[in-house]
């Protein structure tokens, strides 16, 4: 009488060992779907999606690989993140950025890393939208597409960073 008892106990450790785990509900699947594509959706419709992609297309249109502009940032952070600076691009690389104040590279490159090309800017643009946690207002140079200003959050509460990008010239 105790094997059957013995033995449907051990199927049954053994079964329930073996139980896919979902690590969420079936309804919590579905809801997670729904806010996914309500997202996608909301991406496709957004006139500041739409504006990024004509602009950047405009860009590529260009085919400027070398070329140089002048950035500043007006920000509640350090003074030497605000620039303005000089960046040059080669070859689509960052060759230098230079202080325009003191004629001299900066000391620490890493304040420009998210700006210090054309392709970088129209990422953060695009990060900003995509992630929808910020305010953001954008204009372009409507000859070639790049960006020429940059407004992310609100400088107002602290909680921002306005950029302007100038003088593009391309180099040869």
């Amino acid at each position: 009488m105790r094997l059957p008892i013995v033995i449907s106990a051990g199927l049954l450790m053994f079964l329930g060992l073996n139980t896919p785990v979902m690590p969420k509900s079936p309804i919590q699947v579905a809801q997670s779907s729904e806010i996914t594509n309500s997202n996608s959706k909301q991406l496709t419709n957004n006139p500041q999606l739409k504006q990024l992609r004509i602009n950047r297309r405009l860009w590529r249109q260009q085919k400027i690989n070398n070329y140089r502009y002048t950035l500043s940032n007006s920000c509640f952070c350090i003074p030497e993140a605000r620039g303005p600076v000089v960046i040059e691009v080669r070859n689509g690389r960052t060759t230098s950025i230079t202080s325009v104040q003191t004629g001299q590279p900066v000391a620490n490159p890493e304040f420009f890393r998210t700006y210090n090309t054309v392709p970088k800017l129209f990422n953060l643009i695009r990060n900003t939208i995509s992630s929808g946690q910020s305010e953001l207002a954008v204009e372009y140079n409507p000859k070639l597409g790049y960006p020429t200003q940059i407004n992310i959050g609100n400088l107002a509460a602290d909680a921002g960073i306005f950029t302007t990008i100038e003088n593009l010239q391309e180099i040869r």
